[in-house]
Order: structure tokens, then C-alpha cells, then sequence
């Protein structure tokens, strides 16, 4: 079982989990993607936070013409950081993009306008997610948090980001550590 997690430890590919104590904001409730962490920093996508607003749209904004509707997936607030770009988290697709970050050999993080326009065409990866924003942490503040019990850590799980609708990924995500987030207090305990 793992929860919080030495600053020595690396936590990209992991998730965080809001505690309740972090109870305003986009981050109440959240299950965030950890993408990048390291000794500057860490960057990751909030995955569980829908906004109003639906792939089909981001196309029409983008004048991209579409292969079929997309008005189906949901585009997720990803953070607080740079709400005005999108960040598509993804598995391996058939080509390479202009401006990927590789997290794992299975996920792949695309911030260029090209992977749309192979999504839109229906030439894009299989599976993706889109958001606007990210959430973004300078060197040693997500460690601060994680010691003062604003998140619980454990090691990603791609079929939650992709199979499970984001109103349940947060429980989802729980339930791999055994825990139901309804039944932890916001009050925090230190021995």
C-alpha cells in the first residue's frame, strides 16, 4: 500500500488523491496524473474534473474538421496552470507528435495541435484524454504536501483514466488502497 512517499521518491506515474482537507478549488476531490516530477518540480493533470465543454467544441474552436462526433468526451480542467493550453494524456498512436513528453512506455503526454488533428481524422491514438490547464508544483511543494496529509500516493492505473468515467475515478482509484475517500475525516493526526 503506498501513501505518502519520501522526496527522494519519484511519483510520476502515480496518482494523487485529494484529502479532504483540500476542500476548495479544483483540487477538492481530485484524482491528479502525476506526468513529470523531479528535482525542479512536478507537473501532472487533475483527470476526474469535466468541464463544460466537449471535444467537438475544442474542434470547432480550433477550425479542425472532424471525421464523426465528439461531443462524447468530456475535456477535463487539468489545473490551475495554463488554462488556455491543452494537454492530451495518451497511449502510444500510430505516429510520433511535434511535442510529446513519454512518462511510461504506455502513456504518452502530447501538448501540439497535430495530435488533434490525427484524433479528429481518426488517425490518433486509441485512447486519450484531453484537458485544458495542468496542475504544476515548484521543487520540494508537492513533498510538503504529501508530509502535511493533503494527498494520498499510489501507482497509476491507465484503465482508470481511460475506462472509468471521471465521477468515479476518484473512488476507483481509492478503492486500490482499500480505502473509501467518503470515510476519511478532514482532520488530520499526527503521532
Amino acid at each position: 500500500m503506498a501513501t505518502a512517499r519520501h522526496s527522494s521518491q519519484c511519483l510520476r506515474d502515480h496518482f494523487l488523491l485529494a484529502m479532504p482537507s483540500l476542500d476548495e478549488g479544483i483540487f477538492a476531490h481530485s484524482v491528479t496524473y502525476v506526468c513529470e516530477h523531479g528535482e525542479a518540480g512536478a507537473m501532472g493533470l487533475v483527470i476526474n474534473r469535466p468541464l463544460d465543454l466537449d471535444l467537438d467544441e475544442i474542434f470547432d474552436h480550433l477550425e479542425i474538421e472532424t471525421s464523426r462526433d465528439f461531443s462524447d468526451i468530456p475535456v477535463m480542467a487539468g489545473g490551475p496552470v495554463q488554462t488556455d493550453h491543452g494537454f492530451i494524456l495518451h497511449r502510444p498512436g500510430p505516429d510520433a507528435w511535434d511535442a510529446t513528453l513519454q512518462v511510461t512506455k504506455e502513456l504518452l503526454l502530447t501538448t501540439s495541435q497535430d495530435i488533434l488533428r490525427a484524433i479528429a481524422a481518426g488517425e490518433g491514438p486509441a485512447e486519450y484524454l484531453v484537458a485544458l490547464g495542468y496542475a504544476g508544483w515548484s521543487a520540494g511543494q508537492l513533498e510538503e504536501e504529501i508530509t502535511r496529509n493533503s494527498w494520498l500516493t499510489l501507482p497509476a492505473d491507465p484503465a482508470i483514466i481511460f475506462h472509468t468515467p471521471p465521477e468515479q475515478r476518484l473512488q476507483a482509484a481509492a478503492g486500490r488502497l482499500g480505502i473509501d475517500m467518503n470515510l476519511i475525516s478532514s482532520e488530520a493526526g499526527h503521532a
